[in-house]
């Protein structure tokens, strides 16, 4: 049975946290997504992101950088990323669709695919990089929309998706 300490020692608060910048680097990238109307809008960002930080810390437990992993395993937590960049591009091809010569989706995919790098940055406990990578994700989605329309939705149409 676990003691209050366990139960609430830094451990616990440490994955908490990971998993809550997660959740929130997530949500603020799905926000503009859901605004829009995309199908992967919030909680898919916010899952995607959640998932890939908890892959992370997975793959870093099992190679025995937290407390129930074995030191010196034969586990490797590049791996796990490798795999949820291949996951992620899997899911990101999902919302790319091709219909009458127009492509849409192509934004949406490659913010799934940039939350899941932010989420696993969250997992692997490289915070400044989560938030880094959020901040940049915002402006691009959200700032540079502005300019889009702009500048160029003339030319073609300025959300790709």
């Amino acid at each position: 049975m676990l003691a209050a300490d366990q139960l609430l020692g830094n451990e616990w608060l440490e994955i908490a946290a990971r998993l809550l910048l997660a959740a929130a680097i997530g949500g603020v990238c799905g926000w503009e997504r859901e605004k829009v109307g995309r199908a992967a809008g919030l909680r898919t960002h916010m899952m995607v992101a959640i998932g890939s930080a908890g892959f992370t810390m997975l793959g870093i437990e099992l190679l025995g950088g937290g407390s129930g992993g074995a030191a010196n395993s034969q586990y490797d937590p590049t791996r796990v990323l490798a795999g949820i960049v291949t996951g992620i591009g899997f899911l990101g091809a999902g919302t790319i669709i091709q219909t009458g010569g127009k492509v849409t989706g192509l934004t949406t995919a490659a913010g799934l695919w940039t939350v899941a790098a932010a989420g696993a940055a969250s997992g692997a406990g490289a915070y400044r990089l989560a938030m880094v990578l959020a901040a940049f994700t915002v402006v691009v989605l959200a700032v540079l929309k502005v300019v889009e329309h702009r500048w160029f939705a003339t030319k073609r149409d300025s959300d790709s998706g």
